[in-house]
């Protein structure tokens, strides 16, 4: 293996080259602390920037082994130490030059907590996988520049952000225990037959719907109502209180802007840990919730969305059903049905993103409209079978319809982003205003039929290459010649979210996507090999720039491109 000192040469003998010259310098380097790794080198300063690693041995790192005991612990550490590497990276990284040069860049985290490729740790090393511009005029190489870029800079980073001497201890300890407590509290939840939990203190709103920082003023601290108030004792922050949604039916009303959906929101996003400061930390949700809504144009293959919509005009069956370009109502019984489908086991659903004729129809629309002449069961007759048929729970803002208080199990009004118990005063309007409607779901939910995905109906190829997949944003994936968009897959919060799903796509289809294994049992052996080798099990190439997702958002991936084709499993009766 060649050294540091091999490497400061190589680079002063390159100035001045032309810049592909640079591709000399791929491989390992032995520095004093550390073994520094090229991976891939850029073609030119404006390409995207080359691909380094290092790996720091924990005999310099010195991290105390308590700080990665256990997995919860583990991924804060490595989100901690990667916030750590980008402050002082930013501090380091300067401007050398034409186009990236100079810059020295890992993974951009925001408020989330997640399973990342670009810090790893075990008992043996530290390894951080981070980009660098290598410094160049115009295309000319800058070798003295390059030189203190990798031989300076890089050690300085691995001093002041990989070395437990360098961080805030007690804020790195507030960090994974933060985690570990939330983790705690999300098991916690089924084992008490709760879908969420909203600490007391919480904030809420955010300061604006691109920024997902906590409001800084006018934001008032979140405080249950006694009724649905419990209390945890958790491992570290000790006894913890708030308000606990049971399993069932929930109901969000409440006037206009007084917080109904920013509840619903920080529920949603509940799924995923906070880190400290943020104001939700402890604002934790059933790890199979799904956020449900409306996606007007939308393709659906084969799905059975007869539960909710059948006997259509024409006799057409809903029983595999396929659309290029789905209604609001069609787009959300698809929605629905493949989250069930992918093991979802609590509904999140705002009726400002919902298709309004798909959640309620009452009793003047009944007397106007035969049943015989309306294809579509509203969501109203089948949310007590959800929960009944299948223990799938809902939680619901409905600040439109009272008709839904005849079905839910809770009601909370939303009054100034303050919540309150108000489901016997809901009851007692619905027995005194009966609603007179007839129900229209029949005596059970229906069958969630699995499906068969045909692989060659996924290709992630573009011309001459096998795979070519590039994300935008947190938004769509470019998948081969298709684009699958997935603007409206709400609780997708991270870029390195959707390039590990791109790559667990290409994954599926070389290891698992066989004609035979329904959709659940490939994202099933998809995750048990995560769980067994992390993110690395989904690309050859040891990326930086993945991040954890969920099986639900891997699903949704793979039911909106357009390209999908499917068999419906055979079921004996």
């Amino acid at each position: 293996m060649r050294d540091s000192s091999s490497l400061y040469s190589t680079l002063l003998d390159l100035d001045a080259r032309g810049y592909k010259a640079y591709k000399d310098i791929k491989g390992r380097y032995s520095f004093p602390e550390f073994t520094l790794i090229i991976d891939r080198v850029q073609g030119d300063p404006f390409a995207s920037p080359s691909q380094l690693r290092v790996q720091v041995p924990q005999n310099f790192a010195q991290l105390p082994p308590q700080l990665y005991a256990s997995p919860s612990r583990e991924i804060a550490l490595r989100d901690y130490l990667a916030r750590r590497f980008e402050c002082v990276a930013q501090k380091l990284s300067s401007h050398r030059g034409t186009g990236k040069s100079g810059l020295i860049a890992i993974a951009h985290l925001g408020q989330e907590v997640l399973a990342r490729t670009a810090i790893l740790v075990n008992e043996g090393e530290i390894e951080a996988r981070f980009v660098v511009g290598l410094p160049a005029r115009g295309r000319q190489i800058l070798g003295r520049q390059a030189a203190e870029l990798l031989c300076e800079d890089i050690p300085n980073i691995v001093r002041g952000a990989l070395q437990y001497i360098a961080v805030d201890a007690k804020a790195l300890q507030q960090h994974v225990e933060t985690v570990e407590d939330a983790d705690w509290l999300r098991e916690e939840l089924v084992r008490r037959n709760l879908v969420a939990f909203v600490a007391n203190g919480a904030i809420l709103p955010r300061r604006s719907g691109v920024d997902e920082r906590p409001l800084k003023e006018g934001a008032l601290p979140f405080q249950s109502p006694p009724s649905l108030q419990v209390e945890f004792d958790c491992p570290n922050r000790g006894k913890i209180a708030g308000m606990g949604i049971p399993a069932g039916v929930t109901l969000i009303v409440g006037g206009g802007y007084h917080g109904k959906s920013t509840l619903l929101r920080a529920i949603a996003l509940g799924v995923y840990n906070r880190i400290p400061g943020d104001g939700r930390e402890f604002v934790v949700t059933h790890p199979a919730a799904m956020k449900i809504r409306a996606e007007d144009g939308r393709s659906i293959v084969g799905t059975d969305i007869s539960p909710f919509i059948d006997n259509l005009p024409g006799g057409s069956s809903t029983l595999n059903f396929s659309t290029t370009n789905a209604s609001g109502s069609t787009s959300q019984a698809a929605n629905i049905i493949e989250a069930l489908e992918a093991g979802a086991e609590v509904l999140l659903i705002d009726e400002d993103t919902a298709a309004t004729n798909l959640m309620i129809r009452d009793r003047r629309m009944q007397q106007l409209i035969a049943k015989d002449k309306e294809p579509i069961t509203p969501f109203i007759d089948k949310v007590r079978q959800l929960y009944s048929d299948y223990g799938v729970s809902t939680l619901l803002v409905m600040g439109g319809s009272g008709d839904y208080f005849e079905v839910a199990d809770i009601v909370i009004a939303m009054d100034n982003f303050q919540a309150r118990d108000v489901t016997a005063e809901a009851k007692a309007i619905a027995k005194e205003y009966a609603s007179e409607r007839q129900c229209e779901g029949g005596e059970r939910f229906g069958r969630i039929t699995p499906r068969i995905p045909i692989a060659s109906s996924i290709d992630p190829s573009r011309g001459n290459r096998a795979v070519k997949v590039k994300v935008r944003d947190v938004d769509e994936v470019a998948f081969g010649t298709e684009d699958i968009d997935l603007a409206a897959v709400e609780q997708l919060v991270d870029a390195g979210q959707l390039r590990a799903i791109a790559a667990a796509l290409v994954y599926a289809k070389d290891c698992y996507i066989d004609g035979k294994r329904t959709l659940a049992e490939i994202i099933d052996r998809i995750f048990a090999d995560l769980e067994a080798q992390g993110l690395d099990a989904i690309d050859d190439f040891p990326r930086g720039d993945l991040a954890g997702f969920r099986r639900f958002e891997l699903a949704a991936a793979l039911n909106r491109l357009r390209t999908l084709r499917v068999e419906k499993l055979k079921i004996k009766n």
